[in-house]
């Protein structure tokens, strides 16, 4: 009887009549349409959100010193304390059906499924301690680096709004492929519940 009285409190505070009546302590405002737009950074996979700008690999290399990106993730990507940008291996990092994926072989411009992550990672994320002070032409110019030191795109191939969302990555299809599974069993391999 405890556990069908603490569902019907779940239900109750969880509910939208609740959420009207609650007090608001007058703390906060609702935000402006323009301020909703000013956070709302997201690039899809078609990136139609992007906005314009430029970059090619060899600019992302100079960009890649100048903004001390060196600094954590060590020269070309590899060797830092931070995460590792390039494969030593090539393109060949293990894609593990139901395993979770060793850090050191979580390779962004590798297991990303889609061009435009790569970009929205960088603008949205980098340098740290300083996330989004990276200009437009900036992010494209290190996406194209990234993409290079890897071997998805030639070292000349300048990447724009258009350009970026029609490279194709190295994962493919993989990242959306589903684990065989049967009712009763595991979910995952190595996933104990």
């Amino acid at each position: 009887m405890g556990s069908l009285r603490l569902v019907v409190i779940v239900l109750l505070l969880g509910s939208p009549a609740f959420a009207q009546s609650s007090p608001t302590y007058g703390v906060g405002r609702t935000p402006t349409a323009e301020e909703i737009r000013a956070l709302d950074i997201s690039i899809g996979p078609t990136g139609e959100e992007l906005p314009p700008g430029r970059g090619t690999a060899k600019e992302g290399a100079e960009l890649f010193e100048q903004k001390g990106c060196v600094g954590c993730h060590g020269a070309a990507g590899i060797g830092g304390l931070a995460p590792a940008l390039k494969s030593k291996t090539g393109q060949d990092v293990a894609i593990r059906q139901g395993e979770s994926i060793p850090l050191f072989e979580r390779i962004l411009p590798l297991h990303s499924p889609l061009a435009t992550t790569v970009w929205d990672f960088i603008h949205r994320a980098m340098p740290l301690g300083n996330e989004g002070t990276l200009s437009a032409d900036e992010v494209y110019a290190l996406t194209a680096y990234l993409l290079f030191l890897n071997q998805v795109i030639p070292e000349d191939e300048v990447l724009d709004k258009q350009s970026l969302p029609k490279v194709k990555m190295p994962i493919g299809d993989d990242y959306a492929r589903l684990p065989d599974w049967k009712p009763g069993t595991p979910r995952l391999q190595g996933y104990p519940y």
